[in-house]
């Protein structure tokens, strides 16, 4: 990375409730790196605790500011999905990573499409195979347990095995250009791992932090931005994975006990752990 490293990440804006952009933003910016919005769908709040909010679709907006930025000269060294509002949107970021990343650019694809072994509100299984094929053009893919499932078409359940997991980030190595890195491998007491697959030298490695048993949204965009700002500065995969684990935690550590935060995790207390993280993995 040098001091003029521009990554875009496209997700959606929540005004309110820690997730998405209002995550990616902050969090890929503390690492130094200049970070640009596309946003899919402005929302009043996220989606979860929350009745009746509104939500401004923006998928005919996408191909409009490609092509203002084409006609400027834009252009990115990196591109972060992360929460997609319409299967119509997918077609237009393909395009958008096809006309505004770099030669030697790399994407990051986090296919937030659902968790805990259901979808997200709208989507579907046509959705997550059109997801399937937008990870196929990413250089990290960043699915947990429910998503690998639906990308792969198998039956979910609570608790997977050692060997399972590992059988499924072997799957997923036909959805990604070079890595998988697969969040949710329980299987270590008192840890929460995640599988880390490098489909060019075929190696496989988990990297393990302990596990706290708290529910948030919005902990999945945390941990992808962490670990996208650590790949992005230099680290590994394994110690961004590392990194962004530890970082999660120190952000769940903060939220807990805290009856009135429900809505996500207080990251902005942690974010300037960032640097100690970093020095240290």
């Amino acid at each position: 990375m040098n001091d003029t490293t521009k990554i875009l990440t496209i997700q959606d804006i929540s005004c309110f409730g820690q997730c998405s952009i209002t995550v990616a933003l902050p969090i890929v910016s503390a690492f130094g790196i200049e970070t640009a919005i596309l946003p899919s769908a402005v929302l009043s709040t996220h989606t979860a605790g929350f009745t009746d909010f509104t939500v401004r679709d923006l998928t005919e907006d996408l191909p409009e500011i490609r092509k203002h930025w084409e006609k400027e000269g834009i252009d990115f060294d990196a591109i972060y999905t992360g929460f997609i509002a319409s299967i119509e949107q997918l077609d237009y970021i393909k395009d958008i990573i096809d006309s505004r990343l770099k030669d030697e650019g790399l994407v990051f694809v986090d296919p937030a499409m659902a968790d805990h072994g259901e979808f997200y509100n709208g989507f579907d299984q046509e959705f997550a195979d059109k997801m399937g094929e937008l990870c196929k053009l990413g250089d990290y893919i960043l699915p947990n347990t429910t998503e690998a499932c639906f990308i792969l078409h198998k039956p979910w359940k609570e608790e997977f095995t050692r060997e399972e997991m590992l059988e499924m980030a072997n799957e997923l190595a036909a959805f990604t250009k070079r890595y998988v890195i697969l969040k949710g491998d329980t299987n270590e007491e008192g840890k929460l791992g995640m599988i880390v697959l490098d489909k060019q030298k075929s190696t496989c490695e988990i990297v393990y932090n302990d596990k706290i048993d708290y529910v948030s949204h919005g902990t999945g965009d945390v941990f992808a931005s962490a670990f996208v700002g650590s790949t992005m500065v230099g680290k590994a995969p394994t110690s961004a994975a590392k990194i962004a684990g530890e970082f999660t935690k120190m952000a769940i550590e903060k939220t807990v006990g805290d009856e009135n935060h429900k809505y996500g995790v207080k990251f902005e207390q942690v974010i300037l752990d960032l640097k100690e993280l970093l020095d240290s993995n």
